[in-house]
C-alpha cells in the first residue's frame, strides 16, 4: 500500500461527507436476477442481516486485480444488503450508482498501477506504463506533457517553462475485452478523439503556471483548472474536455521542481469522477514523476559511463607498415553496457607495432575508468619500446597502485614485418586464434600468466613465426564466454567458426578483414551478451627481404657521406631515382646528428613499401628537438629541412638509445 500525500488527507471541497473513499468505477444495486435468493438479498450476504437471507455456504471469490468494469451485474460485497450502501446503511439516491467493494479496488488498483510504472527503466517505458495502467480502468483518454528539456538530477533548468505533449492513450472504439471497458453503444467521435496542442508555454503568473505550482491534482471544472486548459491544449481546449468533472489536471513532480502534467478524461456517457479519484491521481503522478525522474538520471548517467568507455578506446587504428588492422567493440547487454574491455595498436620504432587487447573485471565506471587508466599506462610502456613481459610487469605494478581490488586481464603482442615474427605475453588473457593463408586456424600456446593486479608473478614472452597472409585475431572473453558455453568451448567455435569463414575465399586469398570481424561476432547467440566485446584482427602483410636495406656506420666523420652512397644505390636498385636527392639530404643530416654524439655504430635501415621509410638509430637517449635557427646561427637547421621535405618524421626513444625516422611518398 502507498501512503497517500498529507495534503489529501481532508475531503476536498464540495464532496460529499457521507461518501466514503471508493471505487474508481460504480456498480448499481444487482438485478435479483444476477445471483441474488428469492428474498432479494445477494448471495454474499451474511446471515442475520435479513430475516429471509439463507446462510451463505459459499467462500467469496476473489477479485481480480484493479478496478471494474463499467456498471452492470458487479456481485455485492460480504455484509452489504442489497439496495443499501455498506457503511450508511441508507438507500442510494435515484441515479446514483452503488459503491460495491470500494476501499479493496480502489488499494488493488493503485498497487497494480504504480508496479506497471515502476516496471519501466527509461522514459518512454514509464509514459507509457502510465497510460497502459489509467486507460480504459480509470479514464477513457490520457494525455501525458513533459518538460522540454527535462531537468537532470539537481541541475537548474534555464529558460522558460516549456510543456511538451509526449504521449496520448484513449479508449478504442471497440470493445476493449482485456480491460474490461465495453461502451453500452458504439460511439460516435466524440470530442475525446482531438488532441491538444503539441508544445506549450507556460508563462509565470498564468494560471496554468498557478495548477502547476500547487501539486495538487483538481478538477477541470474548477476556476483555476479551467483557465489553464486553453493554455496547456490550445484554442481546442473546450473541444477535447468533457464538462463537468470528467477530467481530471494532475501536476508532475519530480523531487526537485514540476516535470509535467498528466490529464485524464472521461466520455461523457461514463460515471464522471469523484472527489476520491483525486487520491488516485495524486498517487499516479507521484510515482510516474518519480519515475520519470530516475530514468532521466539514469540515461544521463548510462549516457556519461558509455562516452566514457568509448573515448578512452582508439577512435581509429593507426596505418602501420606490414600490417594490415580491424576492430571491432561491442558493449554488454543494456543492464550491463558499461564495462572495462580495451584495444589498442600503438607504433613502434623499426616498423613494428604492439597490439593490445585488455578486459577489466566487473561493469561499473569505476571498470571503465581503470580500464583508460591501463591503457595509458600500456601506451606510454610501448613507448618505451620495452619486452611486452616488462609491459605486462609494469601493468601490474600500476593496477597495485590503483587498488587491491583492481584486477584485469591482458594480452600484449609485438609484431616484426621486417622478421617476420610476433612476441606475445598473456596476464591471464583468452589465447589468440592464428588463421593461416591456406585456412587452418589454430589456437596459439602461449603461457597464460596471471591475472594484472595479483601482484608478485613473473611473466613469459614466446616469439613466434608470423607469416605473410596470416590474421591474428585477438579478443575478449565476453566472445567465447556465457551463460551457455565455457570459454574452451566457446574459443573451439571460434576456431571453426573462422576455418569455415576461410574455406570461402579459397586457399590462396585470405579473407577481408573488415567482413572476417563481422562473421566472427556472427557467431553469438541470443545469449551470448553477458559480456562487454573487443576484437583486434591483423593481417600480416610484412615486408619482403628484398624491400629492406640495413647497414651499420662506424661514428665518424665520413659516415654521412658513405650514407649517402648506400642510400643512392639502394634507391638505383628499387627504381625510385626520382627520390635521390631528397633522399640523401634528409640521410646526410639525420646521420650526421646522431654520429656528433654517438659512442657506438649508427643503424641505417631503408624500407620500401608503399611509402619510402628511413630510420636511423644511435645510442644517445636524448630526443632531437625542430627549433627556428637564427640568420647568425651556423648549425640547428637540419630537423627543419627534414620536416619540410619529409612526408612525416618523428623520434622515438629506445632502452638503448633512440630511433629518428623520415617517410617520403614513393610514387
Amino acid at each position: 500500500m502507498t501512503e497517500h500525500p498529507t495534503s489529501f488527507e481532508r475531503p476536498q471541497t464540495g464532496a460529499d461527507p457521507a461518501d466514503p473513499r471508493g471505487a474508481l468505477l460504480h456498480t448499481p444495486a444487482t438485478p435479483r436476477d444476477a445471483g441474488t435468493d428469492p428474498a432479494g438479498v445477494s448471495e454474499h450476504t451474511q446471515p442475520g442481516s435479513e430475516q429471509t437471507a439463507e446462510p451463505d455456504t459459499h467462500r467469496p471469490r476473489p477479485v481480480a486485480e484493479g478496478i471494474p468494469a463499467q456498471p452492470g451485474g458487479a456481485p455485492a460485497e460480504a455484509g452489504q444488503v442489497a439496495g443499501q450502501e455498506r457503511r450508511t446503511g441508507q438507500a442510494p439516491s435515484p441515479g446514483r450508482p452503488t459503491p460495491m467493494r470500494r476501499d479493496g479496488d480502489r488499494l488493488r488498483f493503485v498497487g497494480a498501477a504504480t508496479r506497471r510504472i515502476a516496471r519501466g527503466m527509461d522514459l518512454d517505458e514509464i509514459v507509457m506504463g502510465l497510460c497502459r495502467a489509467t486507460v480504459p480502468t480509470f479514464a477513457d483518454a490520457i494525455l501525458v506533457y513533459l518538460r522540454e528539456p527535462l531537468p537532470v538530477g539537481d541541475e537548474r533548468p534555464t529558460g522558460p517553462l516549456v510543456l511538451r505533449l509526449r504521449r496520448t492513450d484513449r479508449i478504442p472504439a471497440e470493445r476493449d475485452t482485456e480491460g474490461g471497458f465495453m461502451p453500452p453503444v458504439q460511439p460516435e467521435p466524440t470530442e475525446l478523439d482531438a488532441v491538444g496542442s503539441e508544445l506549450c508555454e507556460v508563462r509565470p503568473g498564468s494560471a496554468l503556471a498557478e495548477v502547476l505550482r500547487g501539486v495538487r491534482p483538481v478538477f477541470t471544472d474548477a476556476p483555476a483548472a479551467e483557465a489553464a486548459l486553453p493554455e496547456l491544449l490550445g484554442d481546442n481546449g473546450d473541444f477535447v474536455v468533457p464538462p463537468g468533472q470528467r477530467a481530471i489536471l494532475a501536476p508532475l513532480r519530480g523531487r526537485r521542481r514540476v516535470i509535467g502534467a498528466a490529464l485524464f478524461l472521461r466520455r461523457p456517457e461514463r460515471i464522471a469522477f469523484e472527489a476520491d479519484d483525486l487520491l488516485v491521481a495524486a498517487q499516479l503522478a507521484t510515482h510516474s514523476a518519480l519515475g520519470i525522474d530516475k530514468a532521466v538520471l539514469y540515461g544521463r548517467e548510462a549516457y556519461i559511463a558509455d562516452e566514457l568507455q568509448r573515448t578512452m578506446l582508439p577512435e581509429n587504428l593507426p596505418r602501420c607498415t606490414g600490417v594490415r588492422l580491424a576492430s571491432r567493440y561491442l558493449p554488454a547487454a543494456e543492464t550491463a553496457r558499461v564495462g572495462g574491455d580495451w584495444y589498442d595498436a600503438i607504433p613502434l620504432p623499426g616498423s613494428r607495432v604492439a597490439l593490445v587487447v585488455g578486459d577489466v573485471m566487473g561493469h561499473s565506471m569505476t571498470s571503465a575508468a581503470i580500464m583508460g587508466q591501463l591503457r595509458t599506462t600500456a601506451q606510454t610502456l610501448a613507448g618505451l619500446d620495452l619486452p611486452p613481459q616488462e609491459v605486462l610487469h609494469h601493468l601490474d605494478e600500476q593496477a597495485q597502485r590503483l587498488g587491491s581490488d583492481r584486477m584485469a586481464t591482458c594480452l600484449y603482442a609485438v609484431y616484426d614485418p621486417v622478421a617476420h615474427r610476433i612476441t606475445i605475453a598473456n596476464a591471464g588473457h583468452p589465447p589468440p586464434v592464428l588463421l593461416h593463408l591456406g585456412g587452418r586456424a589454430e589456437v596459439l600456446r602461449v603461457p597464460p600468466g596471471a591475472p594484472i593486479g595479483v601482484g608478485g608473478v613473473d611473466f613469459e614472452a614466446v616469439e613466434l613465426d608470423a607469416p605473410a597472409g596470416a590474421t591474428l585475431l585477438l579478443y575478449t572473453d565476453g566472445l567465447v564466454e556465457s551463460r551457455l558455453r565455457d570459454v574452451w568451448t566457446g574459443i573451439e567455435q571460434l576456431r571453426e567458426r573462422l576455418a569455415a569463414t576461410a574455406q570461402l575465399t579459397g586457399p590462396d586469398h585470405p579473407p577481408p578483414l573488415e567482413a572476417l570481424c563481422d562473421e566472427v561476432l556472427d557467431m553469438l547467440g541470443p545469449g551470448d551478451r553477458d559480456d562487454d566485446i573487443a576484437l583486434l584482427a591483423a593481417r600480416f602483410d610484412g615486408i619482403a627481404p628484398s624491400d629492406v636495406a640495413y647497414w651499420y656506420l662506424e661514428p665518424e666523420d665520413a659516415a654521412p657521406g658513405r650514407a649517402r652512397r648506400l642510400a643512392r644505390r639502394a634507391l638505383v636498385r628499387w627504381g625510385l631515382e626520382e627520390l635521390t636527392d631528397s633522399v640523401e639530404l634528409l640521410v646526410s643530416e639525420v646521420v650526421t646528428n646522431a654520429v656528433r654524439y654517438a659512442s657506438r655504430p649508427v643503424t641505417l635501415r631503408l624500407l620500401r613499401t608503399d611509402v619510402l621509410r628511413c630510420e636511423v638509430g644511435d645510442d644517445v637517449p636524448q630526443l632531437p628537438r625542430l627549433r627556428q635557427a637564427r640568420a647568425t646561427d651556423e648549425g640547428g637547421r637540419g630537423l627543419y629541412l627534414v620536416n619540410r621535405l619529409a612526408r612525416r618524421w618523428g623520434a622515438t626513444r629506445l632502452s638503448t638509445g633512440k630511433v629518428v625516422w623520415f617517410e617520403l611518398n614513393s610514387g
